[in-house]
């Protein structure tokens, strides 16, 4: 038996998938939640493979995919795929760790909506950054995990495992998505992903920043049902 599970991002919910679940119906995938209930990346990915027998398409956004890479790491001979959409095999960087700590002090105060609003630009494409319903939709998630999900979170991925160590061996296909104008998770960490993965697929989004599933859910739906039927085809 083959389960496709969704991987949220950091703050996000089932949400984020909306406009993937009808997409990926015939798939029947299930949107995990671990990353609510565990401290550490590498506590989520085993929660996760506690939680699903068998074996497992990981489609993972952001922190997802940093989860995804994590459960290839621990149980690689239950992955059939990797699907890894705009995120990062490498550990945090110093800069980035002082911007989350710093954004982690603001939680702590309760200051959540002043810290995520201005975001906004950066998780999003410029064009996609003007729709007040995505917009909307976005805060919405992120508010609604709360400033200590935000704090714990964040933690987690500061304290996140260098990848890029394990990936080599990988040996399930991976599609590997990016929006070209990602600004959170750069086209240049996919590239890097793709390039240590035997049976990587990259594909660049046009017009799209760091929420492809949200901004571009057509161009999203379309890739990854090519590769689903390529890796599980339906029957």
């Amino acid at each position: 038996m083959t389960t496709l599970v969704l991987l949220p991002g950091l703050a996000a919910d089932e949400e984020m998938w909306r406009a993937q679940l009808d997409a990926l119906a015939r798939y029947a995938p299930v949107v995990a939640d671990v990353h609510t209930r565990h401290d550490t990346i590498e506590a989520m990915a085993a929660g996760l493979l506690a939680e699903h027998a068998g074996e497992l398409v990981l489609c993972g956004a952001s922190m997802g995919g940093m989860l995804a890479m994590e459960a290839a790491r621990q149980a690689p001979h239950r992955m059939r795929g990797l699907a890894l959409l705009g995120t990062s095999a490498q550990p945090e960087s110093a800069p980035m760790q002082a911007e989350r700590e710093r954004a982690i002090g603001l939680f702590a105060q309760g200051k959540v909506r002043e810290v995520i609003e201005p975001n906004v630009r950066m998780a999003f494409h410029p064009a996609q950054a003007r729709n007040p319903a995505l917009v909307r939709s976005y805060l919405d998630f992120v508010l609604r995990a709360g400033a200590d999900a935000l704090i714990r979170q964040n933690r987690a991925v500061i304290a996140r495992p260098d990848a890029r160590r394990h990936l080599p061996q990988l040996r399930c296909p991976v599609l590997v998505l990016c929006g070209d104008a990602d600004q959170l998770a750069p086209p240049g960490c996919s590239r890097e992903i793709a390039s240590l993965v035997a049976q990587a697929e990259l594909l660049m989004v046009p017009q799209c920043g760091h929420m492809l599933t949200m901004e571009q859910p057509k161009a999203v739906n379309a890739a990854l049902l090519a590769w689903l039927e390529k890796i599980w085809p339906p029957g």
